[in-house]
């Protein structure tokens, strides 16, 4: 399989989701969604990680394998598709997140098909498009790392060498499963935060993101998604997959920072707004409104 696929010149509305996790609740709220939104699964790109923490891990699959949404090759898949032992997601050996992730993924592993990983073998590591003459790469988690943890508060210089490494305008990653757009240099790094797990914010919502063509840019909308979590917790719980994920549905807190650098820390509990931005013909980029609660 060619490391990266090329989609080509798009002219209307892209939506960006990542981290489907397994939640097949939040899924599928999200497909309803883009639906009513009018923009079909050949213009949504699916950043890795379809299967995780939740607990519908072949059926979030099926759907996605099916769905005709462009979908990367996330560490989750990669390691899934050689029948690895671990999952790959760069958590620190003996940490929270460390032990946690041995049960969600030996439960992917018993209940995913060998059909299952050979979709997931021959997925890009990378997306190549062009939307309104800027040119962007869809990437898991870095350009540079697969399972390479990127947040908005890393430096100008961090994000301008993996800027660099794409040769492109701009970069839309996955895998820290919180949504931030940010600007350097000139060029932007997107994530859409995750459909499967809260984003750490307090509130159950799970994230999405728009792209779209206006006047010589481009607005980039986060938009926050309800879904019956509820539902997702409780098949989570029969399938005796860690409780503190399960709840973590339902709180919108998750049960480990190991990953997050001091500033999203101090940020745990406090409740995110639905963003649109401008990114302007000149490279700047302009908050342009705060959408509804």
């Amino acid at each position: 399989m060619e490391d990266y696929a090329d989609l080509g010149l798009w002219s209307d509305p892209v939506l960006i989701c990542g981290g489907a996790y397994g939640n097949l609740e939040a899924l599928d709220a999200f497909l309803r969604k883009a639906e009513t939104m009018g923009i079909p699964p050949c213009r949504i790109i699916h950043t890795g990680d379809a299967v995780a923490y939740c607990a519908d891990a072949a059926a979030a699959v099926s759907k996605l394998a099916g769905s005709g949404i462009h979908c990367l090759k996330g560490n989750v898949e990669a390691q899934l598709a050689l029948d690895a032992d671990d999952c790959g997601c760069g958590f620190e050996e003996g940490t929270r997140c460390d032990a946690l992730s041995a049960a969600w993924y030996g439960h992917a592993k018993l209940t995913l098909s060998d059909g299952h990983r050979n979709w997931m073998r021959n997925l890009p590591q990378k997306l190549r498009f062009n939307l309104n003459g800027r040119s962007f790469m869809a990437v898991h988690g870095s350009v540079s790392d697969i399972s390479r943890f990127l947040f908005a508060s890393h430096s100008d210089e961090t994000f301008n060498e993996e800027l660099d490494l794409s040769c492109c305008d701009g970069v839309i990653g996955g895998h820290c499963g919180l949504p931030f757009t940010r600007l350097s240099g000139g060029r932007i790094w997107h994530n859409s935060g995750a459909l499967g797990m809260p984003a750490n914010d307090g509130t159950p919502r799970v994230w999405f993101s728009e792209l779209a063509p206006h006047g010589d840019g481009i607005r980039i909308t986060h938009h926050a998604l309800d879904y019956p979590h509820d539902a997702a917790a409780a098949k989570m719980r029969k399938a005796d997959l860690p409780e503190e994920y399960a709840n973590a549905l339902g709180t919108g807190l998750w049960p480990g920072l190991d990953i997050l650098p001091a500033k999203e820390k101090s940020r745990s509990g406090s409740k995110l707004v639905a963003r649109s931005y401008f990114w302007q013909g000149d490279g700047t980029l302009n908050m342009c409104c705060e959408g509804r609660e």
